[in-house]
């Protein structure tokens, strides 16, 4: 790329092979760097500013695409040139693939054979969320993935999961199981005194009404806790 391509030219004023979009269509999404990915999805710069170089700003400011979800309006400032609807484009992106993740766990009724292969879906959803959010995987008699869905929403400290809903609601699914699991946004995942006196009564009132509680499992960043590998579950 030559010196005048990095310093606000137009990217309409670079050869066709050099431009973002073009490279893509040309060469296959794999084959363009991060900066021109962001540059497609915000289409244009701002005076004396390319697209490529408002992205290459971006990616300066958050380093990763990770660190640019579960985002606010606030942690955008300084960015001159990046409006609401330029932001609204790239959040949309980051959660089509977050859903893709989703999708693609319940479409393909993945087999659940270990916690490790729920944290491996469910970490990247909510390991960077400020507040707790509850999440249920429910299972078939094969232990393959029947949907994953929100219990409930919480505060910055805590959920408060209702036992009667997730029962109820793996009832309605015909679900032979659920492995349950949330996240602490301070990253520990020592689990606290609620976290093991709910477990104790979902686990007692999935006994009751014939639906196994498989596990429950505290998030963190990169790391998390399973009551079943620590042998309390029941």
């Amino acid at each position: 790329m030559s010196k005048s391509q990095s310093s606000g030219t137009s990217i309409r004023a670079w050869p066709k092979e050099d431009r973002p979009r073009e490279k893509l269509l040309k060469n296959g999404a794999r084959n363009v760097s991060n900066s021109e990915l962001l540059a497609i999805l915000l289409r244009t710069g701002t005076r004396g500013v390319s697209a490529i170089d408002l992205a290459r700003k971006v990616l300066n400011k958050f380093k990763t695409f990770r660190n640019m979800t579960h985002t606010d309006l606030c942690d955008w400032k300084g960015l001159k040139g990046l409006g609401s609807a330029k932001i609204a484009h790239i959040q949309a992106a980051l959660e089509i693939g977050r859903r893709f993740r989703e999708d693609e766990a319940s479409a393909g009724k993945q087999k659940i054979t270990s916690a490790k292969d729920v944290v491996a879906i469910i970490m990247p959803q909510v390991r960077d969320l400020k507040t707790e959010v509850f999440k249920v995987v429910y299972l078939d008699s094969n232990n393959r993935i029947i949907d994953i869905a929100d219990a409930v929403t919480g505060t910055v400290t805590k959920a408060m999961p209702i036992v009667r809903e997730i029962i109820h609601s793996a009832l309605q699914k015909f679900a032979a199981s659920i492995i349950c699991a949330h996240n602490h946004p301070s990253a520990k995942t020592e689990p606290s005194a609620e976290d093991k006196k709910f477990t104790k009564e979902l686990y007692d009132a999935g006994k009751l009404m014939e639906i196994k509680v498989l596990d429950h499992l505290i998030i963190g960043d990169n790391q998390y806790y399973s009551f079943a590998d620590e042998g309390l579950l029941g």
